[in-house]
């Protein structure tokens, strides 16, 4: 079978599959960045305050009983209080006392009617090192009741309610980021709040002693924190509205907001949560723990839209469409050449190709993503277009080359900086190559002339040791 063109594409083909293995490495590479950018993040954030959520408040009310218990002691006697012997046997004499006591039962929970909270948070970017994270401070200002008919009618049964012994819990996963006062205003003025004293239920407390007059309460206090924050909807109706100045929120949890509106400058977005849209009983005895009440919650994160080791790694995959478009390109404009680029060449070609993305992530540390893949799509173009004319001896051709780098790296930089359209740019992109070369390569004599090389070199003629033909070499 005669070789000619058809068996330097093929060559390529193959060489282009091999580009997969540098191309894998990098993306190791751009992974263990990201790995530790998020690692530092993650502790930034922690150390600030960490994801928050907000649940409650509650109100909880002791329930006590008065019991019957039966108890064996030892009988005594009288005068001395010396234990009785029974002569018999020469054990102590015991007898059944019974006795009343007190005993607790499971608490009343009962949760507010109306739940009106107000959230307001301001960003700003913690630094180590050159990895950065955002964190908050947000300001909770929550307005809640607890009517004097639902407390009236609350029953406990046998049991005695403890009114006087009544207390509210607010529940907050850090509570390490709370900051300033934390402020609870009742119907009879400001009630003093205290740490809660149980690590598996996190947040503050307040004694508010008899509850019964009903009325309103205020709750005001500031909290730390970063990457997320939720509020539980603890409400009969439920009433939240956040704001906030970062620009790109990304709404999270059970529910999403009813209305939001994002721009340049932050966001403000607001929820009306229907009790019947909950799975929680506005009053109960069934403890109902701080992580079940997270469960419910909804807010915002701190999304950070396609920030550059994302970019970085998906231009990672995206390498081999590049590689195999430059190679492409090289094949067409050299396939008339006697001398045609040896497959060494392709290999530095793609290897200059692979680190652009080591490039652009390791300047982007530095500057940010857009410089950086400036300068690292401009080096390595101008060095491949360099490289075309000196190295490969293309001449002039090396500008179509350089011009279809510029062209490929002007899509990936759309396709990087476009999380919907990618796929669409990047299949489109493939596609017009691929046309592109079937059209160039339309009228190409794929087996190549009698007697050619693989690469197109044709093959020495040397005598034949009768002397009488020569034949080719190696033939």
């Amino acid at each position: 079978m005669r070789r000619g063109f058809g068996m330097r594409f093929l060559v390529v083909g193959v060489l282009i599959l091999l580009m997969f293995i540098p191309l894998f490495f990098v993306a190791e590479v751009v992974g263990g960045r990201r790995t530790l950018s998020n690692d530092t993040v993650t502790e930034i954030g922690r150390t600030w305050g960490g994801e928050q959520s907000f649940a409650g408040p509650r109100l909880v009310i002791p329930v006590t009983e008065e019991v019957i218990r039966e108890t064996l002691r030892d009988k005594t006697d009288p005068e001395t209080g010396a234990a009785l012997i029974d002569p018999a046997t020469g054990r102590a004499r015991t007898e059944t006392v019974r006795q009343r006591v007190t005993e607790r039962r499971a608490p009343i929970h009962v949760y507010p009617r109306t739940f009106e909270a107000t959230v307001s948070s301001t960003t700003e970017l913690r630094r180590r090192g050159i990895f950065t994270a955002p964190v908050y401070r947000a300001q909770i200002e929550v307005d809640f009741d607890f009517p004097a008919d639902t407390l009236a009618a609350l029953n406990a049964g046998s049991s005695v309610i403890q009114w006087e012994e009544a207390w509210l819990e607010v529940f907050v996963s850090n509570s390490a980021g709370l900051r300033g006062d934390a402020v609870l205003t009742g119907p009879s003025g400001e009630i003093a709040m205290e740490p809660s004293g149980t690590p598996d239920q996190p947040g503050i407390r307040a004694e508010l002693g008899d509850p019964r007059g009903g009325g309103g309460y205020h709750l005001s206090l500031g909290l730390n924190g970063a990457g997320r924050f939720l509020i539980a909807p603890v409400g009969r109706t439920s009433r939240v509205t956040m704001s906030s100045d970062w620009p790109d929120p990304s709404f999270t949890g059970a529910f999403l907001p009813d209305e939001s509106e994002v721009t340049e400058t932050g966001f403000t977005a607001s929820w009306t949560i229907p009790h019947l849209a909950r799975s929680l009983q506005q009053v109960t005895r069934e403890e109902v723990s701080p992580y079940a009440l997270g469960l419910m919650g909804f807010g915002v994160s701190l999304y950070e839209p396609n920030d550059f080791y994302q970019k970085a790694y998906r231009a990672s995959r995206y390498g081999i469409l590049y590689i195999a478009l430059t190679f492409l390109t090289v094949l067409l404009v050299d396939r008339n050449r006697a001398t045609p680029v040896h497959p060494v060449q392709y290999f530095l070609i793609g290897l200059a190709q692979s680190t652009f993305v080591l490039l652009m992530v390791s300047y982007a540390e530095q500057i940010g993503f857009g410089p950086a893949y400036l300068i690292a799509a401009g080096a390595v173009t101008v060095l491949l277009t360099l490289f075309g004319w000196i190295g490969l001896g293309l001449g002039k051709r090396s500008l179509v080359l350089g011009a279809m780098l510029a062209l490929v790296y002007a899509v990936l930089f759309l396709i990087l900086q476009s999380q919907d359209y990618a796929l669409l740019a990047g299949s489109t992109l493939a596609f017009v190559a691929i046309a592109a070369t079937m059209f160039a390569t339309r009228n190409e004599e794929w087996y190549g002339p009698e007697g050619t090389g693989v690469f197109g070199r044709k093959k020495a003629e040397v005598p034949a040791p009768d002397g009488r033909s020569p034949g080719p070499a190696g033939g």
